[in-house]
């Protein structure tokens, strides 16, 4: 089954690439052409900005589409940045001023958790789904490893090896309890059901 990639991402293409690689099912990921043009992440909830995206790249090519959205939510910041986490040192920030951000406001130690919902959306059949991953954790005092992307280097999963950040784990160990492995793997699940669709 081909499955069509609402993202221009490129961290987010090869993260999926890698997840449905060695995922049971025989699935493809496909790369959304540069032409297709993504709605603004302008929802309330991670579910309404995936749920766009998925419907935006099924209504422009006709096909079979999923989309993740994704953040980090800080308790002791109220769970901001949220659904802002891209753009919280502003709508242009790159991934170290929004880290950079994140550490000068929540103390270290403190705790957090990655969210990710990833939608699901069949144009032929209207059929729409979400699926959610969680993954919590505490912050880092300082950014460590050069792996992952975002706010990986100061998120110290609670699953993971003591002290590690998600930053500093291997491809097949950041997969195994990431936000968006766990989504996909929710997904994948459903799509071996042969109700699926």
């Amino acid at each position: 089954m081909q499955l069509l990639l609402a993202t221009h991402n490129e961290h987010k293409r090869r993260e999926f690439a890698r997840l449905f690689e060695h995922a049971a099912g025989e699935w493809q990921v496909d790369v959304l052409p540069d032409a297709v043009t993504m709605p603004p992440e302008d929802g309330d909830t991670f579910a309404e900005n995936a749920l766009g995206k998925a419907r935006a790249a099924a209504g422009a090519t006709g096909r079979v589409s999923i989309a993740d959205d994704s953040g980090i939510a800080a308790a002791a910041l109220g769970g901001a940045p949220g659904v802002r986490s891209a753009r919280f040192a502003g709508e242009h920030a790159t991934d170290a001023q929004n880290l950079e951000k994140l550490l000068r406001e929540a103390p270290a130690g403190s705790p957090v958790e990655y969210v990710c919902v990833i939608a699901y959306v069949d144009p032929a059949s209207n059929a729409e789904h979400l699926f959610e991953g969680r993954c919590s954790g505490r912050l880092a005092r300082e950014p460590r490893g050069d792996g992952g992307f975002g706010y990986d280097p100061a998120f110290l999963p609670d699953d993971g090896p003591a002290g590690t950040t998600m930053a500093e784990l291997s491809d097949e160990q950041k997969d195994a309890i990431s936000h968006r492995g766990r989504a996909a793997r929710e997904l994948q699940a459903w799509l071996e059901r042969p109700s699926a669709g």
